[in-house]
């Protein structure tokens, strides 16, 4: 199976993207090697844009763009996109309501080495919360390029997040269909549980129901990959037939999917729900796969939250 960057598939859906629709333009902070928007220079160089180390500035270009009848697509990291340039992601992009696609890759702890000042574990929160934004985390590079053709389509301010580590292609299925705001179901599980998951924690939550099939236990995955809006049917009919929900996410549990999906339920069907994310913590400095275990985000320490949840 097939391990691929989130960043590197949309690196190559949106080159693909700019060579069909003219109206594309790709728009860069200094990191176009790293979001891999420097795919677009290499085949349409008049329309990428490098801000230099400018973020705000570069969200504010988009904007512009956008009031032009262009379809911007900004990329940065996603601490800075979210953190350093969200006056101008709200009152310039949010406020009025404008077409600019932020594609914000390296989020969540996977960043590893770089440590926690790079880290964003709060950028679905800030995302969240601004009027009208569509919020999209991929869970891989099947559904990326899927996440990238809809949102050129889509008329309106997205916050895209997207990762540095590779994770393996999940929706591989050949009845797999992206749409924005609807959830897909991963696994029919048998047990009274229904883990809801994002991003990489997808692959994590997978490979956790392996292990905890083995003990008798069998839940339903369902991968969330559009934050807001959020697939408030299908978490209901899920919870409806379950006694506990788990939500996974490579974020903050304060204010990202986990209390997403605990708005919908304490709204329409509340039930038990254990937040697997991370837990009001800055990350730290390690490798990926050492920094998913430490803060309880690896398959194997998910299988014993759920486990000690269930008891």
């Amino acid at each position: 199976m097939a391990k691929i960057a989130t960043r590197e598939a949309y690196g190559k859906a949106l080159a693909a993207l700019a060579l069909r629709n003219p109206d594309v333009v790709a728009l860069d902070a200094d990191l176009a090697a790293s979001t891999k928007t420097n795919e677009v220079k290499k085949v349409a160089p008049e329309r990428h844009f490098d801000f230099g180390i400018a973020e705000a500035n570069m969200i504010g270009a988009a904007a512009g763009f956008a009031c032009n009848g262009k379809i911007p697509f900004a990329s940065t990291f996603a601490i800075f996109a979210s953190g350093r340039a969200y006056d101008q992601v709200r009152n310039s992009v949010g406020y009025p309501h404008l077409n600019v696609k932020i594609c914000a890759t390296h989020a969540g702890v996977t960043v590893g080495e770089d440590g926690a000042t790079h880290q964003a574990l709060e950028d679905l929160a800030l995302m969240r919360v601004i009027p009208g934004m569509t919020v999209i985390q991929p869970a891989d590079a099947i559904e990326t390029e899927a996440v990238i053709n809809a949102i050129a389509e889509y008329e309106g301010p997205v916050y895209v997040r997207l990762g540095r580590a590779a994770v393996e292609e999940i929706n591989t299925s050949p009845d797999y269909k992206f749409e924005i705001g609807k959830g897909v179901v991963i696994h029919e599980g048998t047990s009274p549980v229904t883990m809801i998951a994002t991003g990489v924690m997808v692959q994590e939550a997978q490979k956790a129901i392996e292990t905890l099939n083995e003990q008798g236990i069998n839940p339903n995955l369902i991968n969330i990959h559009t934050i807001k809006p959020i697939d408030e049917e299908l978490i209901v009919r899920y919870a409806e037939k379950s006694d506990y929900i788990v939500s996974l996410e490579e974020h903050s549990v304060i204010g990202g999917l986990g209390s997403a999906v605990s708005e919908v339920l304490a709204r329409k069907c509340p039930r038990k729900q254990l937040f697997i994310g991370v837990q009001d913590v800055f990350g730290e400095s390690g490798k990926a796969n050492q920094l998913m275990e430490k803060y309880g985000l690896a398959a194997d320490r998910v299988v014993e939250q759920v486990l000690e949840f269930l008891k």
